[in-house]
């Protein structure tokens, strides 16, 4: 089984890592998809028109680009289609149109790359087997993949990344600039926090925001808190314990 891997980027190279079969490697950047291509075995670069086909096709491209990415290189997949973008509902939608008659499953790593293994969702909209193959060959790396449907992920993204981005991003606005000697372990856990959410690509939080909702809550239970005098304030801490 042979796969094309489509997008050079921090999780297209972890695919092209991750799975031990045959892979190639297609990016806008050519010169990304090369750099690659040069630092993986086994894995080789393709431009962007290839018209070559492969068993499966996996997208590791942005939110945004999801959908036009599928319809380009559905016609490349002869078996299956599977995506790692961080979303379900844009592209299982996609896929179900572009290949109904293909095996189809989207996937969500949720860890950064360098972070790996870890655990991964997995919306199985059309599996078989090589689908299962691929799926097969990310647990060998240790990382645990569970099973969701596409509401559950995505209502679960508005709490665990669009809200906790944003209120990680809103401390480190709001926080000022202390010794370090000051640092409780509340705070310094917030500030390792901080670290790591601004040391990743903006372009991607941003589209994680654009995406799913989760800011605004984060916005009112803020506002809740900074409103909340005496007694009310004891219940928001209780509220926020349960």
């Amino acid at each position: 089984m042979d796969l094309l891997v489509v997008g050079a980027g921090e999780m297209g190279r972890w695919v092209a890592r991750t799975v031990a079969r045959p892979v190639a490697l297609a990016d806008i950047d050519a010169a990304a998809a090369e750099r690659a291509a040069d630092d993986i075995d086994g894995v080789r670069a393709v431009p962007t028109d290839t018209t070559e086909t492969f068993d499966a096709v996996c997208l590791a491209v942005p939110i945004s680009a999801v959908a036009d990415a599928i319809d380009r290189y559905a016609p490349r997949a002869e078996r299956a289609m599977c995506d790692v973008t961080g979303v379900m509902a844009a592209p299982v939608d996609a896929m179900r149109d572009a290949l109904p008659d293909h095996e189809r499953v989207s996937m969500h790593p949720l860890f950064a790359a360098s972070n790996a293994p870890g655990n991964v969702a997995v919306v199985a909209d059309a599996p078989g087997s090589v689908t299962d193959a691929i799926r097969d060959d990310l647990a060998a790396a240790g990382n645990h993949l569970f099973e969701t449907t596409v509401a559950e992920h995505d209502e679960a993204m508005e709490t665990v990344q669009a809200g906790a981005h944003t209120a990680v991003l809103a401390y480190a606005l709001a926080a000022a600039d202390v010794r370090e000697e000051f640092a409780t372990p509340v705070s310094a856990a917030l500030d390792d926090l901080v670290e790591t959410v601004t040391g990743g690509t903006p372009r991607v939080y941003r589209e994680i925001q654009e995406t799913f909702e989760g800011d605004d809550d984060v916005a009112e239970a803020a506002k809740r808190v900074a409103e909340a005098e005496g007694e009310a304030f004891d219940d928001l801490y209780r509220e926020a314990g349960e």
